[in-house]
């Protein structure tokens, strides 16, 4: 299988900037990102997730992705399950609160003491899942995680990053007249490339089954799916020998 970046959490969050409860899930996501969980998250930004951003998009299908809504609408869990597929987790704010008896939120630009309090309780809520979906469990005595605890520790700087830059490799491929984007096209065909396989019809084949881990294939389109790869790893193979 291609050698795909470490694996990571997507945080996308509600981006009701006149709402109270936009801020505190913006917060608790920044609060994520930086400070709790930096070397495990990227953030997705919603608005340029619902503009088409590719590297977004592409993120949240192959990596787990937390939806953080304000209220129920869930304009986050919505857009993520639209464009990308249903997000691994989702918190809801309003219900959050419900559940732990807290206040609400008010003034989106000033938070009273109850929004505050509700960014803490939201962020914590989101780091539980992180590292449920990461399979890694967390000592709060020790503050660290118990893998690690075991493990010579290397202090290094970390900062929260963007899905956009995390190297997650896309390709856009015209199938039956429509452009398709593929997750981690360039590095499937890299590998078979440097495995030494041609353009044969078994190629096809596997590289069909390879792409199929990490792309839907509608079923009865597989003739077409298997026509466009033939095709785009032939043309590579093709940049590879006049670049070699």
């Amino acid at each position: 299988m291609p050698d795909l970046p470490k694996k990571k959490v997507g945080i996308v969050s509600c981006s009701g900037e006149e709402m109270a409860e936009g801020t505190v899930t913006r917060l608790a996501a920044l609060k994520v990102l930086e400070q709790l969980r930096p070397a495990d998250t990227v953030t997705i930004c919603l608005p340029l997730f619902l503009a088409g951003g590719e590297g977004d998009r592409a993120f949240a299908r192959f990596y787990p992705t937390i939806a953080i809504d304000g209220c129920d609408k869930r304009c986050a869990a919505r857009a993520t399950e639209m464009y990308s597929g249903k997000p691994a987790a989702s918190v809801v704010l309003t219900d959050l609160l419900a559940e732990r008896g807290l206040g609400r939120p008010e003034n989106p630009r000033h938070l009273n003491a109850a929004g505050l309090q509700a960014v803490e309780a939201t962020a914590q809520k989101v780091v539980d899942l992180v590292d449920d979906l990461l399979g890694r469990r967390w000592d709060r005595r020790a503050g660290e995680f118990v893998e690690e605890a075991l493990q010579t520790k290397v202090q290094e700087t970390v900062e929260a990053t963007c899905s956009c830059g995390s190297g997650v490799p896309i390709q856009k491929v015209e199938i039956n007249g429509q452009m398709v984007t593929l997750v981690a096209l360039p590095l499937i065909f890299q590998q078979f490339r440097e495995a030494g396989k041609t353009p044969t019809n078994a190629t096809v084949r596997e590289l069909l089954e390879a792409v199929g881990i990490y792309n839907p294939v509608p079923a009865g389109e597989e003739a077409a799916y298997s026509a466009a790869l033939a095709r785009e790893y032939a043309t590579f193979c093709e940049r590879q020998e006049v670049t070699a």
